[in-house]
């Protein structure tokens, strides 16, 4: 083995590498150099340089769609990581001890089920779930009741300065139910002894989250932290399904993944809709790269 170690390895790593080369390097690569193009999907492609990536900074829509993964960027990995590390918390420590043992609150095998259920729709199914909860008539689930209650209805896709809000809120529902059992995972793994000699030390639940849970999650809500950003800058499948006018209502709603669809299938602007990748991909590669920069810490020995 020693004497034969390189083949060997090179003999496993050759498959995948290579299939990682043509289905990952090689179409990204090529979107890089139709990026340079004025290509409009068929026929030849012209060599334009920069240009599109030029025009790409007078593009009042661009800079709108940056501007919503910003905001999604902020609040879906907040407003995600804190409401599944509750539930979490609660599932795998809330019941208090138990036979020596941390439990969760009577119930918490069930109610795993129920907050990973959303993990097994498709994106699209969960979109037009959705569409009917939110529409603005009575047949609407939400309208539906406040109708019955004497209260007015919420245009919640229709009215620009709460659609944007209301994608968000499918996200969240949509990721939650993974980052309860991710972080499950975590809480498992913590030894018991170190709850117990908090509460013997007096520490209330909230104390226990605060200066035992949380600290010991870190690795996996950095983790978390990254997945949840980088699902920021997609939101394509739910905007597609969920929003008004693919985008709307006046594009209050629109993110870049949706404007690389339009320019390349509507507008048959391929070589733009490239560049717009290729500004995506930097974007991406850029949030993760300054997460894991800014979130690195020493991990905590138990």
């Amino acid at each position: 083995m020693r004497q034969g170690k390189y083949p060997f390895v090179i003999g496993f790593l050759i498959l995948p590498v290579t299939l990682y080369s043509v289905f990952v390097i090689a179409p990204y690569a090529q979107a890089f150099q139709l990026a340079m193009t004025n290509w409009r999907g068929i026929g030849t492609p012209e060599w334009i340089g920069f240009e599109n990536f030029q025009r790409l900074f007078n593009d009042t829509a661009f800079w709108k769609a940056v501007q919503h993964h910003g905001i999604i960027l902020l609040a879906l990995p907040l407003i995600t990581i804190a409401i599944a590390l509750f539930f979490a918390f609660l599932l795998n420590v809330g019941g208090g001890s138990k036979g020596g043992k941390r439990v969760g609150v009577r119930g918490s095998a069930f109610y795993r089920v129920v907050f990973f259920f959303p993990q097994v729709l498709a994106v699209a199914v969960i979109a037009v779930l959705f569409q009917m909860i939110y529409r603005p008539d009575e047949s609407g689930l939400i309208n539906g009741v406040l109708t019955k209650l004497g209260l007015e209805p919420i245009f919640f896709m229709i009215n620009p300065n709460l659609a944007l809000w209301s994608i968000i809120a499918v996200l969240v529902w949509q990721s939650v139910g993974f980052y309860v059992v991710l972080f499950s995972a975590g809480m498992a793994s913590i030894p018991t002894e170190i709850y117990e000699a908090a509460e013997i030390d007096g520490a209330t639940r909230v104390t226990l989250f605060f200066r035992v849970t949380l600290p010991l999650l870190w690795d996996t809500l950095q983790v978390a932290w990254v997945y949840l950003g980088i699902a920021a800058f997609d939101c394509f499948a739910i905007v597609a399904v969920l929003s008004i006018d693919s985008g709307g209502p006046d594009g209050a709603t629109t993110v870049l993944a949706m404007e690389i669809y339009r320019n390349a299938f509507t507008y048959g602007r391929a070589g733009y809709a490239s560049a717009m990748g290729v500004a995506l991909f930097f974007l991406t590669i850029t949030f993760a790269a300054l997460m894991l920069r800014v979130s690195k810490r020493e991990s905590i020995e138990y």
